[in-house]
């Protein structure tokens, strides 16, 4: 017996080893005609080498799966830090409150996440990564689709679900007429069973070879397709959205033009804000019922509802209700109920008597129980403007400490407590000021804090003298006549968000596509499945055989259902034809 010679004495004088090729990794190679140099040189790309290198890398799934995630968490700050499309009070508090932060987040786009530079980038190479990884896929699927079955093995044994059965034709029987019968038969029950089927018959044998299992690979294709409509829907979909916030007092009308009533109003870039349907909402009543004192949860609302009267142009008006997540649908829009309060109603009269302000102004909340905070700007009629920061309590309560609060949300003890500020309220100078907030670096507060004058308090109905003899304040009692409480003595007022998507529906149709080729694609077992006949003198021998494309733990049941549904059926047919029974003995 021979005897591999050892690395030592098979190597040459030059040190090449006859045994190894000479682009083995461990082998030396010559570089550029250089023995003395050692290593594998791989061939210069080039630019368009690297182009492709680049293209195929980007196209393929492992890029699409890192985009996605990629994408999932760029979304993550978007639901941290408030959005200027969706909030724009939230960011203004936010520079309010952090103002070091603030602009370093807003440097880096955190308050649009969703028009930024870098998550747009991220979208757009997740679009180019699907499109390229998908139109090759799917015209190699469309070519495995026209292609025919391969063909049947040569040894069906060697495959690891394989059932043999041996057949003992009656006498006179012709074994190759009895072969080609059993092909027969067995591809019109794979053809019933789904199977695109081809037949392969050669010297004696004859074989059906089956396959199906396609719709997997249609699923995969189909997810990927919609996910790209995904992404072209909410891209292009999102250029005809708009955002935009109200508040609306009860008896006060709302008109849907971006000029006069939208309190902040974000179009996407394909909006034009002149074209909005002009439409009108009016607010009648708001009902919120609240759990009564002593229960188990006092004070917790039950159910919120805005009755609404909206008017299309040319036609009638109608009513309407807007609930906590059951939006009111006019003109395309969707109508949100996004927050409700307290608008208090303030007269204030010069020291004439002449009535120089008189508003409703929405006071907003500041806890569970409607304690609420509003600014009262009165700026003409009066010797100097007047801006007055004033708390709202519903159900005021005075705690140890002598602060005041409120105990109850709904108006069991309606207060309204204002400090006054003399001076500029800066209204003037032509930049935009928030009509929540006031200002007081220019101006001198007279009442409250260190001033040693009391601030003003006042009830329903009350009148009280302002600083300096400038006039009178007056907080109105809004209670229908015959009022015997002060359950409806302050207006309430509705924070409305206005939105239109155009590309919702399409989102939701591309979605329900997704989850439907995802299910295709997990639960729709792809395999092939064999059967072959072949003549041996008296005798029949019968070969089942299944080959799965990835997981298919129900392979060999398939294969063992379908020996027994062709056994049977072929042993009925060779009744039919002779009239006598073969006899199959089968073996593992």
């Amino acid at each position: 017996m021979s005897r591999r010679p050892s690395d030592d004495a098979s190597a040459d004088a030059s040190g090449a080893d006859p045994l190894r090729p000479s682009d083995h990794v461990d082998g030396r190679v010559a570089v550029d005609d250089r023995p003395d140099v050692e290593g594998i040189v791989s061939p210069k790309l080039g630019f368009f080498g690297w182009m492709r290198w680049g293209w195929r890398q980007l196209t393929s799934m492992r890029t699409a799966l890192v985009l996605l995630l990629l994408l999932a968490i760029a979304a993550v700050p978007g639901s941290i830090v408030p959005q200027r499309g969706a909030d724009p009070n939230g960011v203004s508090q936010y520079f309010s409150d952090n103002p070091t932060l603030a602009p370093v987040l807003d440097h880096l786009q955190l308050f649009d996440v969703y028009s930024s530079a870098w998550f747009s980038a991220i979208y757009i190479l997740l679009f180019i990564s699907l499109i390229g990884c998908v139109i090759p896929r799917t015209k190699h699927h469309w070519a495995a689709l026209r292609a025919q079955p391969p063909r049947t093995p040569a040894r069906l044994s060697r495959l690891d679900d394989h059932r043999e059965s041996l057949v003992e034709l009656t006498p006179g029987t012709d074994a190759t007429t009895a072969a080609e019968r059993a092909i027969a038969l067995a591809e019109q029950q794979l053809r019933k069973g789904g199977y695109r089927v081809a037949r392969y018959d050669a010297r004696g044998a004859f074989s059906v070879s089956a396959e199906r299992g396609y719709l997997r690979e249609t699923g995969n294709l189909v997810f990927h397709v919609a996910l790209v409509g995904v992404l072209l829907a909410v891209g292009i979909g999102g250029g005809f959205t708009y955002t935009g916030q109200r508040v609306i007092v009860q008896g006060t009308t709302f008109v849907n033009s971006v000029g006069t009533d939208y309190s902040s109003f974000n179009p996407g870039r394909f909006v034009d804000p002149d074209s909005l349907t002009p439409y009108t909402l009016r607010l009648d009543k708001f009902d919120v019922t609240y759990q009564p004192i002593g229960s188990s949860a006092p004070g917790q609302a039950g159910n919120f509802v805005a009755h609404m009267t909206t008017r299309m142009p040319g036609e009638r008006a109608q009513s309407g209700e807007i609930r906590v997540n059951h939006p009111l649908e006019i003109g395309g829009d969707k109508v949100y109920l996004l927050g409700n309060g307290y608008a208090p109603t303030v007269t204030v009269r010069d020291a004439k008597g002449t009535i120089v302000f008189h508003d409703t102004i929405p006071f907003l909340p500041q806890d569970n129980n409607l304690t609420s905070l509003g600014v009262i700007k009165v700026a003409d009629g009066l010797p100097e403007q007047l801006g007055l920061v004033g708390f709202f309590y519903p159900t005021q309560v005075t705690l140890g400490n002598g602060a005041f609060s409120s105990a109850y949300p709904d108006l069991l003890n309606p207060v309204l407590t204002l400090n006054v500020y003399g001076g500029d309220l800066g209204i003037n100078d032509g930049i935009p000021k928030s009509v929540y907030a006031l200002d007081p670096s220019g101006m001198t507060q007279l009442t409250g804090g260190k001033t040693g004058v009391k601030s003003l308090e006042l009830q329903p109905g009350q009148t009280a003298e302002l600083p300096k003899g400038y006039g009178t304040i007056t907080f109105d009692d809004e209670s229908p006549f015959g009022a015997t409480d002060s359950s409806k003595s302050v207006e309430r007022f509705v924070s409305l968000s206005i939105h239109r998507d155009i590309a919702a529906p399409w989102v939701l149709a591309f979605a329900a596509l997704a989850v439907a080729g995802l299910l295709l694609a997990l639960f729709v077992p792809r395999r092939r499945m064999w059967v072959k006949a072949t003549a041996e003198g008296a005798t029949l021998r019968l070969e089942y055989a299944g080959l799965a494309r990835g997981e298919d733990p129900t392979l060999r049941d398939a294969v063992n259902a379908l020996a027994q549904r062709h056994g049977d059926a072929f042993e009925a047919d060779s009744r039919g034809t002779s009239g006598a029974a073969d006899t199959p003995t089968s073996r593992a």
